[in-house]
């Protein structure tokens, strides 16, 4: 004999046959990126009207974002980009999503004497392709951009050979939402010019643009070379550095005596393992290798300090640091930092200990 439909009753004979439901999941998450132009990284004839106070680089962003509005009154930024993102999957299979966000352009202040001049920014249209969807992943990705609408004299290969707009400033991000709750945010793209650093979905600083390239981005003719041209800049990206790292920054750019700013090109030795050296150094601008003993540890970006070891541990280097690409670092006299805070900071940076 047949045995009775089951309609979703569970008994002994029917226990096999039901299928347990499986609740929707909603998997949300952010990122923003803050682009803002460092300390000492204009260069060429637009230099002078940063040195001369006209126009102004920018202190550096905090580490946690708790009010881009507040940051942008206070010309803090030149370019805010947020990108927020969720999706539904249901037994792992995605059933919706959706995402929003855009620019936050900040402005330019000039001053001559007393007086200053803020001037608004252009932006450009948010570009949002279709998310790109996989076996339980979707991934989402937006650009967004403009220029200040302050002139900068740069010359052109076009007639009249000059051109008074800036250049564009821009960043792509993509943030990646998996059916397992995870999700997974990167910068891109992004133009070559200025600094970019990115927050995470705990809107504290997560990663940066290793490189800025000024001589590039000035040189740019239009919107050709732009992803508004269909042509987006890949970036190098590097790890945030410590927060004990980015008080040192501080201490090394504007704590009294300057320091002497020194430019490498690939392939440079900054130090050499076992050698005499004093000296601190902030890295500015681009990635070091680190070499210890023949065995390559970890690459380092911009707001590293390194050098801390030889002042603390009889005035020899530790490692042997090459430039991989163009560099730019800080030489500061160790006497500007606290020894106690040196000493944390070697503390971390025993980097060869991890291959141990």
């Amino acid at each position: 004999m047949l045995a009775p439909p089951c309609d979703g009753r569970v008994t002994p004979s029917c226990e096999a046959a039901v299928v347990p439901t499986v609740e929707t999941m909603r998997v949300t998450s952010h990122l923003t990126s803050v682009s803002w132009i460092p300390s000492e990284a204009v260069k060429g004839y637009t230099k002078p009207a940063f040195t001369m106070g006209i126009a102004h680089y920018d202190e550096p962003p905090p580490d946690t974002i708790d009010d881009l509005e507040a940051l942008r009154a206070a010309d803090a930024f030149r370019l805010a980009h947020r990108l927020e993102a969720w999706a539904e999957f249901d037994g792992g299979v995605l059933v919706d999503h959706g995402a929003r966000g855009g620019l936050i352009m900040g402005s330019t202040t000039v001053r001559l004497g007393r007086l200053g001049v803020t001037f608004a920014a252009f932006s450009l249209p948010d570009l949002r392709p279709e998310p790109e969807i996989g076996d339980g992943w979707i991934r989402f990705s937006q650009t967004v951009g403009g220029r200040t609408a302050m002139p900068l004299p740069r010359r052109s290969s076009r007639p009249p050979y000059l051109r008074l707009q800036s250049p564009f400033v821009w960043t792509t991000l993509s943030l990646t939402l998996h059916a397992d709750g995870r999700a997974e945010g990167s910068l891109s793209g992004a133009s070559p010019f200025p600094r970019h650093w990115v927050y995470g979905a705990d809107d504290t600083l997560a990663m940066k643009a290793g490189l800025t390239d000024y001589k590039t981005w000035a040189g740019q003719e239009g919107a050709e070379s732009t992803p508004w041209g269909d042509e987006d800049s890949p970036v190098l990206v590097t790890a945030a550095e410590t927060a004990l790292e980015r008080e040192m920054s501080a201490l090394i750019m504007r704590g009294g005596r300057k320091p002497v700013i020194r430019s490498l090109e690939a392939g440079t030795v900054l130090v050499r393992q076992g050698e005499p050296g004093s000296s601190l150094f902030l890295l500015l601008d681009g990635v070091l290798t680190v070499d210890v003993d023949g065995r390559a540890l970890p690459e380092l970006g911009p707001g590293a300090i390194l050098g801390e070891r030889a002042v603390l541990e009889g005035g020899l280097r530790t490692a042997t640091l090459t430039a991989s690409t163009p560099v730019r670092v800080a030489e500061a006299s160790p006497d500007i930092i606290d020894v106690a805070a040196l000493a944390r900071l070697a503390e971390g940076h025993r980097r060869e200990d991890s291959l141990a």
